[in-house]
């Protein structure tokens, strides 16, 4: 197996000096990783795990490729939704939630977290447990924190998986995720995962890569933490009047209830829901096309999770069919 020093000797070309300009102009991988190991140390993490975090990474050239890749198109809410709010994805979840009911009921009572709702952003964020990413965590962090586009950034994370790692939750070896760090079948980043993780199973470890009474917890608990207002749904399929004028659509436009239902809009689900209970109308494909209530603080609970609309209606859908 060649060492950190030949790989990173090997990438020595006019293609990766001109993708990493400002990592070459701060120094060696190997000097990075020293001043990690030095503010680590102060931070109280021990020299063996560090030992054991560091050993064999080196710059892994796929993780800045993807890092610096832009998207090709962004999808419209048509497109999103066929592919994200599939029937496959439906069916696999309904299976699921039917095996694991009772701990996802258990979840839901203690952190007032529907079942449903830990079901969607778990369908999401790793396919239920399924695609949660084969980067080394530590290799990945390093090499975005070295790497420098947003190196502030990717060295904190990195700190934080250290910390991670000097816990106990996880051997470094285990440590998987997305290239840019993201963990486990929930895709916390460490950050997220100091603040939220949960060791639910009692174990001593926050295991969100394979124990689910872990992955369950830590997404309600990270939920509950940001604002979910127990008893209350994320939002629902709404019907507009004609003429509806779509200026006023949108989160930063919210109304009560009662005020919304005066202006002829209407509920689609039939569960009881607070007349003076905050909601913004969401028209994630434009004027003309699906009306969704969103409602408040809820929504923006899931949207802290992952800034986007899109994102926020789609782990909603998956939920209520998962459980209906």
């Amino acid at each position: 197996m060649q060492n950190r020093r030949t790989l990173l000797a090997a990438a020595v070309s006019a293609a990766t000096l001109a993708a990493v300009p400002q990592a070459w102009a701060a120094g060696s991988f190997e000097a990075f990783l020293a001043g990690v190991r030095q503010d680590a140390r102060k931070a109280g993490i021990p020299d063996a795990t560090l030992d054991r975090a560091f050993a064999g990474i080196h710059v892994n050239q796929r993780v800045i490729e993807l890092d610096r890749k832009q998207p090709e198109f962004t999808m419209t809410w048509a497109q999103y939704r066929s592919r994200i709010v599939s029937q496959p994805r439906i069916a696999k979840g309904r299976d699921l939630y039917a095996r694991h009911k009772t701990l996802l009921d258990e979840v839901a009572q203690r952190y007032g977290v529907p079942a449903g709702i830990v079901m969607g952003i778990w369908g999401l964020e790793s396919n239920y447990g399924q695609s949660t990413g084969g980067f080394n965590v530590i290799e990945a962090l390093a090499t975005l924190a070295w790497e420098g586009r947003r190196a502030a950034f990717f060295r904190s994370e990195l700190m934080d998986a250290l910390k991670i790692l000097a816990h106990g939750d996880i051997a470094p070896q285990q440590m998987t995720g997305s290239y840019a760090g993201a963990m486990g079948q929930t895709q916390f980043m460490p950050d997220s995962f100091l603040k939220y993780a949960v060791d639910y199973s009692g174990t001593g470890r926050r295991d969100i890569w394979n124990d689910l009474g872990c992955v369950f917890a830590s997404t309600a608990n990270y939920l509950a933490r940001e604002g979910w207002q127990a008893g209350l749904e994320w939002g629902e399929a709404i019907t507009l009047p004609a003429g509806f004028d779509a200026a006023i659509a949108g989160r930063e436009h919210r109304r009560k209830l009662s005020e919304w239902r005066a202006m002829g809009v209407q509920r689609t689900g039939h569960g009881p829901v607070a007349e003076s209970t905050l909601a913004a109308v969401i028209l994630p494909g434009g004027a003309g096309g699906e009306a969704f209530f969103a409602y408040h603080p809820n929504f923006l609970a899931i949207r802290r999770y992952n800034p986007s609309d899109f994102y926020c209606i789609s782990v909603g859908l998956i939920g209520d069919a998962v459980t209906a």
